[in-house]
């Protein structure tokens, strides 16, 4: 498909992580190499440590090293990382050589591989180094959720697998909260992680679908598009608080969407009984309701968000389950929505 898609091509450059890659590199290589492509492999550690400049920096030299031209095509192959900071290296190696998405875990099949953006953490906040930049191509199998647990070690692999698959679900319930009230009863309704991944085509193929809507009418993040960042706002300021290592992105997109829907709700913006519907079914799946933590203390990080336009922030607000709406506030106004 990548040969057919790109027939001048001559080059393919493979990115992974030390997760994803023993798992599929070299299958997804030697079909490359089938259709007569010569393949390189860049793999970087995994994890959201590694999405930095200094990481980029380091991907857009083996870029060079292996002599790719503008004509030849970047693979990423992993989850949201890998895709953003690949897709990153895509859009600034030449200037912009062609690439193709293959994500690897649900929250990368459903969320960061479909819309074009692309992006590395710097210390300042997350993804505050990006770009707009479109895959030619998103190629998405959800069989391999399936192998979720075999990127651990044996005594953890349970508890492990599980977190990383709801860690994705997080976003479909975040679908389903601001555009699709039955995904979220559907979700909700799923009697363990079984009935999920039997059903999980139809999930994955229900957020792409409603991404790919919202995208189609608001390309580059100027408004409508704004609703995919529901939960986003105090999420992002959770992670980095916790330096990426205590919560993963959808624990904090969880965390996020709780929280100011339980405000909203008292403020009488959100219709009553929204916040425990989102409460039960982020319990359902082991997923954090709060941090711990002072929301004071995540009021700097939440100032440099991408959706702080000079004193005002737009703020993505549940009018109900099923129905997101872009508020925009006062940024003296926000403590008040963070309870």
């Amino acid at each position: 498909k990548v040969a057919a898609l790109l027939p001048k091509a001559r080059k393919a450059a493979i990115i992974s992580d030390t997760n994803v890659a023993p798992l599929y590199a070299a299958k997804l290589q030697a079909s490359l190499e089938e259709a007569g492509l010569v393949v390189h492999k860049v793999v970087i550690e995994a994890g959201e440590q590694s999405k930095n400049m200094q990481v980029l920096s380091d991907v857009l030299e083996q870029l060079a090293a292996a002599g790719l031209t503008r004509t030849d095509v970047v693979l990423t192959l992993g989850g949201g990382v890998v895709g953003d900071l690949g897709g990153f290296a895509a859009a600034s190696f030449m200037r912009g050589i062609a690439f193709v998405q293959i994500p690897t875990s649900l929250l990368a099949q459903i969320d960061s591989s479909v819309g074009g953006k692309v992006a590395v953490d710097l210390k300042a906040g997350k993804n505050l180094a990006g770009a707009f930049y479109q895959p030619k191509m998103v190629l998405i199998d959800p069989d391999v959720l399936e192998t979720l647990p075999d990127r651990y070690v044996t005594d953890l692999l349970a508890t492990l697998s599980t977190r990383f698959l709801h860690d994705g679900l997080a976003e479909a319930i975040k679908y389903g909260c601001i555009k699709d009230a039955a995904l979220f009863e559907k979700i909700a309704g799923y009697t363990d992680d079984a009935a999920l991944l039997a059903d999980i085509d139809s999930v994955v193929a229900t957020c792409c679908a409603i991404k790919a809507r919202i995208v189609e009418q608001d390309e580059f993040d100027t408004g409508l598009r704004m609703l995919l960042n529901f939960g986003h706002t105090l999420g992002h300021a959770v992670e980095q608080h916790f330096g990426y290592s205590c919560f993963t992105h959808g624990e904090g997109v969880a965390i996020g969407m709780y929280q100011l829907t339980k405000r909203t709700e008292e403020l009488g913006m959100t219709a009553p009984g929204s916040a425990e519907r989102i409460k039960s079914v982020l319990e359902k799946y082991n997923l954090p309701l709060t941090t711990g933590v002072e929301k004071a203390q995540l009021l700097d990080t939440m100032a440099r968000d991408k959706k702080k336009n000079g004193n005002s922030i737009t703020l993505i607000i549940l009018q109900q389950i099923g129905e997101g709406v872009l508020q925009k506030v006062d940024w003296q106004e926000v403590p008040k929505y963070l309870g």
